[in-house]
């Protein structure tokens, strides 16, 4: 479990293709604090430590990994944004964050407002619908709030610190980005569809 606040930017290292899956490396500031086995969401995945190396850390990603997110996208110096899982009594200053992320958006178009950014991202079908106005949504592993929805897309006010800390001010139009829906609403969109199915049931 994460909150979507980014806590370090990472730099990726290395990124072998084996087959159909790959080994991600990364260089992070806090690499000797993780041991194999522990979690860390790399641009809103959630990924498993597999070991340590010369320049920091390497995660093994998994077949369906490459499918559903933009990691496979990743190369040799691109920032990665990162969070170490939640501890007990940490506290929840974002949104809850799984680390599942559900579809792949798209960056198409970044404008400057005063000293902030505005970010517009499509959004595919499947998070669209779990959109609202001012509803949390995670995009590369960053808590957001939705500040105006379109008919297939979302707009973002970014404040300076988030900008300044996150590998948006890397980004650019065009871009892939990992997308994860509120947690809550959809277990209340899962409910609303089966509801007929569980009325009958009962």
């Amino acid at each position: 479990m994460f909150t979507g606040l980014v806590e370090a930017l990472g730099e990726v290292v290395s990124m072998e293709i084996l087959g159909e899956q790959a080994r991600l490396g990364l260089a992070i500031p806090f690499a000797a604090e993780l041991s194999p086995g522990d979690s860390v969401a790399v641009n809103g995945c959630c990924l498993t430590v597999a070991g340590h190396s010369a320049d920091g850390i390497y995660f093994d990603l998994l077949a369906q990994t490459l499918r559903v997110t933009s990691l496979g996208k990743l190369s040799a110096g691109s920032a990665v944004n990162l969070e170490r899982a939640l501890r007990v009594g940490d506290r929840l200053g974002g949104h809850f964050v799984q680390g599942h992320v559900d579809a792949v958006g798209k960056i198409i178009s970044m404008t400057e407002e005063g000293q902030d950014h505005v970010v517009e991202v499509a959004l595919p079908a499947e998070v669209q619908r779990l959109c609202v106005p001012k509803g949390s949504i995670a995009m590369d592993g960053i808590s957001l709030t939705i500040a105006g929805l379109k008919a297939a897309s979302a707009v973002f006010w970014i404040t300076p610190h988030t900008f300044t800390h996150t590998n948006l001010k890397t980004a650019s139009v065009g871009d892939p980005v990992n997308l994860e829906g509120d947690m809550l609403a959809k277990h209340v969109y899962a409910c609303i569809e089966r509801r007929d199915l569980l009325t009958t049931e009962l």
